[in-house]
């Protein structure tokens, strides 16, 4: 960067500078000093590279958004959820160069107090972030606002989460309507989500092998229309099912068949698979008619994870059959599930014992000598036998025995 300063006829300093595009920005200042100071700052920015045009940021929140929205590939999902974030801000129509570290916990708080759960206001936050950090990419900004905002504190997931009982389970499947049982088995006993069971074709059942491809999902998008398409990234998987689940999906396509040319298992309107809304209708009346209440059907996808856990699945095996991108997605959602290692070391220990000693450690006690049985075997080792006699008689009356090295 070309930077320099020199007196106007006027008495101002002018200092100026190109950027790295070769377009020219100038300041006008009363002291030299300030002249030198203004430029040294620019340069500091770009040696950094948090160098920014300053007439980039005079741009909008909204309209940057706009720009920046359009040129991103989403899934219709994502578009929603950016576009309700962006809605959200109260900087919207503040210059992207004006809004500041306060605005942005500004809005954090007026979310927090408007009742928005913990896990909302970060979804929201990090949407807007990803909109900062874009500009910073950009140079529209020299630097991100949303740095080291505090967001409310979220539940601890062994707190949060809600895992059904298997007795509750199996009410829900007995009183299910049969075509929806099928349904709830994929979710509680394969751990899909809801669509991805919504998904499920004829042909992703292998029944020979007892394994289940998931390979799309459903998504309902505006105007109620059906959206098939890739499951979330990393979630293609194979699933081996129980032999339990894969008889009554056998029994279902066996009593109904299946619906449209792309032989879906379960049918929605006319040839289209069943859709969120539709599925939750289904859920609230098999709720409603086995007494329930308080269960989501993603608990279902929490009830098997927890299963796979107590089997004595490892992280990974766990991962792969939820779909998970990172172990560490199934660790930070699961880990409180997972047996600690003092536990491990008690079953350890405990197996350790039962094995020497031919039973459950439990009846140690049992086999220890009582106090009379202890004081005969003192007297028995003790009887006089020789010049050993004297160490026991030592013992007994409280004097060191006089022991030779």
């Amino acid at each position: 960067m070309a930077g320099s300063i020199a007196k106007r006829v006027n008495g101002k300093w002018r200092a100026r500078y190109r950027d790295e595009s070769g377009k020219e920005h100038s300041r006008h200042f009363d002291r030299k000093i300030d002249a030198q100071q203004w430029l040294d700052q620019v340069t500091s920015t770009v040696v950094t590279g948090t160098y920014a045009d300053p007439k980039a940021g005079r741009i909008t929140f909204a309209a940057f958004f706009g720009e920046w929205s359009a040129r991103q590939v989403w899934a219709p999902g994502t578009v929603l959820a950016m576009s309700l974030a962006a809605r959200s801000v109260p900087f919207a129509a503040k210059p992207m160069k004006q809004v500041r570290h306060s605005d942005v916990e500004n809005w954090i708080k007026q979310m927090d107090g408007a009742g928005l759960a913990p896990g909302t206001i970060k979804t929201r936050y990090v949407n807007v972030r990803s909109v900062f950090r874009a500009a910073v990419k950009d140079r529209v900004v020299g630097s991100d606002p949303t740095d080291g905002v505090r967001l409310p504190r979220g539940r601890r997931a062994d707190v949060a989460m809600s895992i059904p009982t298997p007795e509750e389970v199996g009410q829900l499947m007995a009183v299910a309507d049969e075509r929806f049982q099928p349904f709830i088995g994929l979710c509680a006993f394969a751990g899909l989500r809801l669509g991805e069971a919504a998904g499920v074709q004829l042909g992703d059942v292998d029944f020979l092998r007892k394994s289940l491809k998931v390979s799309r999902q459903v998504q309902r998008v505006k105007g109620g229309e059906i959206d098939v398409r890739a499951p979330k990234y990393g979630s293609e998987r194979v699933i081996y099912l129980a032999d339990s689940l894969v008889h009554v999906l056998a029994e279902h396509v066996a009593a109904h068949g299946t619906s449209g040319t792309n032989r879906w298992i379960f049918a929605g309107e006319g040839d289209d698979p069943p859709h969120q809304n539709t599925v939750g209708y289904w859920w609230r009346k098999a709720l409603r008619d086995a007494g329930l209440t308080n269960i989501k059907l993603h608990d279902l996808r929490h009830f098997y994870a927890s299963g796979l856990i107590a089997a004595g699945c490892d992280v990974v095996t766990v991962q792969r059959s939820l779909g998970h991108t990172k172990a560490s997605t199934t660790l930070n959602t699961y880990a409180h599930l997972w047996p600690t290692a003092e536990d491990r070391t008690r079953k350890a220990a405990e197996s350790i014992m039962s094995a020497s000693l031919g039973q459950p450690a439990a009846t140690l006690a049992n086999l220890a000598p009582t106090k009379g049985e202890r004081a005969a075997i003192s007297d028995r080792n003790c009887a006089p036998q020789g010049a050993a006699s004297s160490s026991c008689g030592a013992r007994h009356s409280g004097e060191a025995p006089n022991l030779r090295v």
